[in-house]
């Protein structure tokens, strides 16, 4: 199967795994990562776009994270869910954590994206499957909401709002696939998110 079919096939678009992670260990990733220097997330391609233009489409503060003591935890997760979720994708290494942080008193969020775009990149590491685990309850924040877009015809799509209540939730998808963050309009969302990346579908 080409990669392009592969793509179009896909038996769930997204996969939600409910208390992946203890409570404890959200709190103690989100205290860790509140301490840690932030800085504006950036758009990839946004080259010498104004800030302006760029949080049209991206406005959120970010923190890196590369501790081992992540890896242990998320990297399981991702496997289980590539199984459960039947997509079965060939992957060996996950980029940097991105600790992410929507603040409603400025509308935050992120519009329409893929994480990585269907085309042929060689043997060049590739983004498969993108993970994001839910920091805090959603009583502590309004919007914020998480959208997929679902092909399901070569003209139509259908917008799925996602349900993500509970801190400690991991919804997983490939990274292909088109999704978002809603403004949030009070409190503040936070979020860690990964990619695992391997060779690109053949």
């Amino acid at each position: 199967m080409k990669g392009a079919e592969k793509r179009m096939q896909l038996l769930n678009n997204y996969f939600i795994m409910e208390d992946a992670v203890p409570e404890r260990y959200c709190d103690y990733i989100l205290q860790y990562g509140q301490k840690l220097k932030e800085q504006e997330a950036k758009i990839g391609w946004s080259g010498n776009l104004p800030k302006e233009e760029v949080e049209k489409i991206r406005h959120s503060k970010i923190v890196w994270l590369d501790e081992r003591w992540i890896y242990r935890e998320i990297e399981p997760l991702v496997r289980e869910a590539n199984i459960q979720a039947g997509w079965n994708f060939e992957w060996s290494t996950t980029e940097s954590f991105q600790f992410t942080k929507y603040e409603g008193s400025k509308k935050q969020h992120y519009d329409w994206h893929a994480d990585s775009k269907p085309q042929d990149f060689g043997n060049r590491l590739i983004r498969k499957i993108s993970a994001s685990l839910i920091l805090v309850d959603k009583e502590n924040y309004e919007g914020g909401d998480f959208q997929i877009n679902i092909p399901s015809s070569p003209d139509k799509t259908q917008i799925v709002n996602v349900t993500l209540l509970k801190k400690g939730t991991m919804i997983f998808f490939p990274s292909f696939v088109y999704h978002r963050v809603t403004p949030v309009t009070k409190g503040t969302r936070y979020s860690l998110v990964s990619w695992s990346k391997g060779k690109d579908f053949i």
